[in-house]
Order: C-alpha cells, then structure tokens, then sequence
C-alpha cells in the first residue's frame, strides 16, 4: 500500500494516498473526469504570469492557480470557482482565457482542506467522500481571501467579478449575496434548490432577495439534474423579488444542452452553447462595469 505521499520517479511529482500522480494544480485533469475529449481547449502561457499560487485564509494556506497578463497592474479580477473536480486542468484553462483578455483571473482550490478532488476515481466516490464535507461558509471566507490577494497582487477591487460552473455555479449564487465589492456574477448551471443542511443552510432560490450584484444563469434544458420546473421557479422569483439587482438578474436557457455544456473536456460539451454562453458572459461583466 501506498504511504499518504511517495515519490515518483518523475521529478516533481508525488502520489496521493490513492495512488493517482499529484501535480502542480491545474496542470492535469481530475481523475474522476477521464479519459479527456481530443476536443479539450488548449490556451497557452504566450504573455501570461499563470500557475499555482498559496493565498492566506485565516490560519489557512489555500493553493490557487492565478493567470494574469505580464507586466500590467489594476487589472479587473475575476474569481472562477470550478465543479466538484477541483482546479484541474480545464479550470486553469478557463482562467488563461480570462487573462489573455486582460483579466486577473484567479481559481481558489476550495476543497484543499478536506482533501484533494483529482484524487478520487469516481463522480459518486467524490460526492461522498470530499464534497459533502465542504461548508459554504469556509467557502465564502475562502472567496473573500481570494479577493483580498487578487488586490495585492496587480487587481483593481473596484472591478471584482465571479463565474463558476455546476457546483461553483451553486457557489456563485450565494457570493452574490455575500460580498459588496463584487460588480458582476455568472453561474454556469449551478443547483438551484436542496434540501438544507448543516454545511448547507441555503441555496439560490432562498437568497434572491438578498442578491449584492445581477446573475447572469446559464442552464441546459435538457439537464435532467436542475430541471426545468426549478429554473422557471428561479426566474419566477428573481422577477417577483423586492431586490432590484434581483430583478436585474437574468437566466438563459439552451434548449439542446444538458449539463455541463461549456465543459469542452467532457462528452456533454456543446460547442454553439458554450461559446454563446463564453461571450454573454464577458458582455455581463462590461455591462455591469468590470471589464
């Protein structure tokens, strides 16, 4: 049996307790994920600082990856929050294409504390095992952190933006409703509804009268996991809500998706959604004053 870490005998490589190969952040895909689509977008490094970083939380060293254009400051920030498979390689990807148009994009790993999501071999052993254990309110607090790096390291904290995508979606939801410095959010078929818990006392639908910021919801209408009838209850309430960036918020339906559409690395991938989906997100952020 494995020990908790054991070299390899590639440098700068170790193997995980479940013997999957660890590398630097965002530069491998989950385990959970494989195999990997030929059609997996590739961005490069060409003009870019991008790699892993460690941001303070609290007592807490958090690894992050950041990309950002070389040699410019008072950058706009923008938090990416990845799916339950952690800040893997497609993750790091999204945020070299932030930065390539001139973003400081920056992917908290928000599991890091209760353990490493590319190491587990299965979506439902993940679920089980790692996610289920994760708070939102170590999450927000994490995100806050985040933030407050991005400020000191070339970001401008009156542009803050934030995008995630299934369970960063979720996650995106209740950030708007978490920090005031933020201008935009985007969430990427993130869970609208659940049954509450502990770690999760609430979820989007319950929080609309709270919103800091307009949301900008992207979903699948054939994801068989946030259906339809649970989208029309969330536009319903974000037009009836007193709140008026509520009211400002706005949800976009592809009928032909399922979930996951903007996952290239992933059969569900859609190629015409995704890239709809990429560019209504970046005209969110300039309408609401972050690029």
């Amino acid at each position: 049996m494995l020990k908790p870490e054991v070299e390899s005998l590639v440098p700068g490589q170790t193997f995980n307790r479940r013997g999957f190969v660890k590398t630097a952040l965002g530069s491998a895909f989950a385990a959970a994920t494989l195999p990997v689509m030929a059609q997996a977008i590739k961005t490069d490094f060409a003009g870019l600082n991008a790699g892993e970083v460690t941001i303070p939380s609290g007592a807490f060293s958090m690894p992050a990856y950041r990309a950002q254009p070389e040699g410019r400051t008072k950058l706009p920030v923008v938090l990416v929050v990845s799916e339950i498979f952690g800040v893997h390689e497609h993750i790091a990807d999204v945020c070299r294409r932030f930065a390539k148009l001139g973003y400081l994009a920056i992917a908290p790993e928000l599991f890091a504390r209760q353990g490493d999501p590319q190491s587990f071999g299965t979506i439902q052993e993940l679920q089980a095992n790692l996610i289920a254990k994760v708070p939102d309110a170590q999450v927000m607090g994490d995100l806050d952190a985040a933030v407050a790096w991005a400020g000191a390291n070339g970001g401008d904290l009156s542009r803050v933006a934030i995008t995630g995508f299934c369970w960063g979606g979720r996650i995106t939801w209740l950030y708007a409703t978490h920090n005031e410095k933020l201008k935009a959010a985007v969430a990427w078929y993130g869970q609208l509804t659940g049954q509450p818990t502990p770690l999760k006392p609430k979820n989007p639908l319950d929080l609309v009268a709270h919103l800091d910021v307009p949301v900008l919801g992207l979903y699948g209408g054939k994801d068989t996991g946030i259906t339809q009838d649970q989208v029309e209850k969330m536009k319903a309430a974000l037009a009836a809500s007193p709140d008026p960036d509520a009211r400002a918020s706005r949800i976009i339906v592809y009928p032909e998706s399922g979930h996951a559409f903007n996952a290239d690395y992933r059969p569900s991938y859609r190629e015409a959604d995704a890239k709809d989906g990429w560019a209504k997100c970046l005209e969110w952020f300039r309408q609401h004053g972050v690029a």
